[in-house]
């Protein structure tokens, strides 16, 4: 089951974005990839709580004009003088890029889910790429707080879903983290088996 897949890749970390990309890793333990996800949450808290703490310190008031990415730039401008601003833009820009790209690949994956596994038809997939590059477009003429208080309302909404996925899917991802010291334990290459941990294999897609 793909669900399952994504469940012990995500080792409950996020707001259920993430294991979509993750379930397309190739490992031949879930583990393995649970722990460069747990990584990658590690990375972007620090990177966050970096960039707070420059525009905290920068000596910068924030206020309702510099609300958002001009404060960020304002801060920059501090240690960096006019070159700040570029650079923040420029990582805005390619961060932007990136995280498009990623999640039409989340969209793609779960239409064709969503389809029995069968990517749907070319026409239906460009539908649904322009109605993504329409929705852009329109995030991005909206004001910051709409912008804002639209996308928070959307993350509670996958908070409400993920969260009683991963209390369902908990007892397993346990059983697989300890199956994965227990073969790490004893020398070898970790290889998971759905079986190892009692798991039935019949509907299972992979880990048979």
């Amino acid at each position: 089951m793909f669900g399952v897949k994504r469940g012990l890749y995500s080792n409950e970390a996020g707001v259920g974005s993430a294991p979509n990309a993750a379930a397309a890793a190739d490992v031949a333990h879930p583990v393995q990839q649970g722990l460069v996800q747990m990584l990658s949450v590690f990375i972007d808290t620090v990177l966050c709580t970096a960039t707070a703490c420059m525009c905290l310190f920068s000596g910068i008031v924030p206020t309702k004009a510099l609300a958002g990415a001009p404060y960020v730039q304002q801060a920059t401008t501090v240690d960096f003088g006019a070159a700040g601003p570029m650079l923040i833009t420029i990582a805005m820009v390619l961060f932007a890029f990136t995280t498009l790209i990623g999640n039409f690949f989340y969209v793609e994956n779960c239409v064709a889910y969503l389809n029995n596994g069968i990517m749907p038809s070319r026409g239906v997939m460009q539908a649904i790429r322009f109605i993504g590059a329409v929705v852009i477009f329109v995030g991005a003429g909206m004001s910051m707080a709409a912008a804002w208080d639209i996308a928070d309302i959307l993350m509670a909404f996958m908070c409400l879903i993920n969260i009683p996925s991963c209390i369902a899917l908990g007892h397993v991802a346990l059983a697989t983290t300890e199956d994965y010291a227990k073969q790490k334990a004893a020398g070898q290459k970790p290889v998971f088996k759905a079986a190892n941990i009692g798991l039935g294999t019949d509907n299972l897609d992979f880990w048979k």
